[in-house]
């Protein structure tokens, strides 16, 4: 029998790191090949990662939440083809891992630079993990010096620091306040996770995921590089849901998806695209790009957050072929299974806010793209049609949200206009 490391997989060419969010086994049980061993999250995508062998879980090297370096080993498995699959329920993964593989430094504070596994003070090594801790109790070097550690060579590791913690024998913190006689301050941040109270207020403190983190900065980006200019109008969908209603049946037998509204705009999008080929391009430094492939990205929601998977060459596929693509995509997401690939390459995007029950909204563009669309819910409301008659009808705002820094009101508002006439035009029957 050999032991195997597995090492944090690559999950895209730009992608230099992971974050382990769930381990799925613990050290000491029996893993089929192919079998879940992790979950892992990115900055573009979360997954969950099998087994490469079948055999027996000999250590996590990490404990969740921990960011791990792509190619480094993560756990140890021991190769035993006739091993038998524990039926067990999963076990909590490690609280850190054992001192001979400490964590990273991201367990030390977020402006802390990265730090080699082990790092010398004086004649005695501490981890980064270790360290952290310390810093945290307000416990010098000189005081962690005097630790009997009970690791390899004498080194202190987590176990013993919380037994020389839990004690009480910790002394004062290493740096003194800024007046010695001066009392503590009322309240100090929380560890992030952990419910905190201020004064007679509960709050509770959540660190972000990866995902939330990626989301969060790449909208901030996003306002910083786009003057964003909203251009919205009310499409009457009256003659789609009549025909949708028609048809839905039949295509749900025939190709075992949902034919869904969603579909239907997707479609018109392209239509509009290629009338207005100006809205499907990027800006690089003094350069318009314009891109002569559509590929088309729709925002999914899943339990973590946004994901935008990419319909590629949409501008080559009827109604049925972008259904059938989306569902793949809708799919592979909300199982965590999306590629890099599957997430790369929009030219533009389309998001339905629609389906949590709003009525209008005002979306950020994703970059480098200079446009996005949203639609609304669905309403019944009373109109004035052309001819002065008043009727029922099933309408819907759509939102044309585009950079001005390329795209005029004048032509923001055409592809808005060309979008709404699709919509309203469109006979489902002869595109599936």
């Amino acid at each position: 029998m050999a032991k195997i490391e597995v090492v944090m997989p690559q999950m895209g060419e730009s992608i230099t790191t992971g974050t382990i969010t769930k381990w799925h086994k613990a050290a000491g049980e029996v893993i089929e090949l192919d079998a879940i061993l992790l979950e892992i999250s990115t900055d573009k995508v979360e997954s969950e990662i099998p087994s490469p062998i079948q055999g027996k879980i000999v250590e996590l090297l990490y404990p969740e939440g921990a960011t791990v370096d792509v190619g480094l080993p993560i756990a140890i498995i021991e190769d035993d083809l006739n091993a038998e699959v524990s039926t067990s329920a999963p076990k909590a993964a490690p609280a850190a891992k054992t001192e001979a593989a400490a964590p990273k430094a991201e367990a030390a504070p977020a402006q802390a630079p990265a730090a080699p596994a082990q790092e010398e003070e004086g004649f005695r090594f501490y981890t980064p993990l270790v360290k952290a801790m310390a810093k945290d109790a307000g416990i010098s070097l000189s005081e962690l010096s005097q630790i009997k550690g009970s690791g390899a060579g004498g080194r202190v590791n987590k176990a013993d620091l919380e037994a020389y913690i839990a004690s009480g024998a910790k002394g004062a913190p290493a740096a003194a306040a800024p007046r010695a006689q001066a009392p503590a301050p009322a309240s100090t941040p929380a560890p992030a996770g952990v419910p905190q109270t201020r004064g007679s207020d509960r709050v509770e403190i959540v660190a972000m995921d990866n995902m939330r983190k990626a989301i969060a900065k790449n909208m901030v980006l996003s306002k910083q590089t786009s003057p964003h200019v909203n251009s919205i109008d009310e499409i009457d969908m009256t003659n789609l849901v009549k025909s949708r209603n028609k048809i839905k049946d039949d295509f749900k037998k025939r190709e075992g998806i949902n034919l869904t509204y969603s579909h239907f705009v997707l479609y018109a999008i392209v239509q509009a695209l290629k009338e207005h080929p100006l809205i499907n391009a990027s800006i690089e430094g003094d350069n318009i790009v314009i891109k002569k492939d559509i590929h088309l990205g729709c925002a999914v929601a899943t339990p973590t957050g946004l994901v935008v998977p990419v319909i590629k060459n949409a501008g080559d596929l009827n109604l049925t072929g972008i259904a059938r693509q989306l569902d793949i995509l809708a799919t592979k997401a909300k199982s965590k299974k999306l590629t890099m690939d599957d997430l790369s390459g929009g030219t533009y995007t389309f998001t339905n806010n629609g389906s949590f029950g709003t009525l209008i909204a005002t979306p950020v563009i994703l970059q480098p793209q200079i446009g996005i669309f949203c639609t609304g819910v669905i309403k019944k409301r009373v109109m004035v049609m052309d001819d002065d008659a008043i009727g029922i009808r099933h309408m819907m705002y759509g939102t044309h949200t585009y950079d001005h820094r390329l795209i005029d009101g004048e032509l923001g508002s055409k592809f808005l206009a060309s979008v709404k006439h699709h919509l309203e035009t469109m006979k489902p029957e002869n595109l599936i």
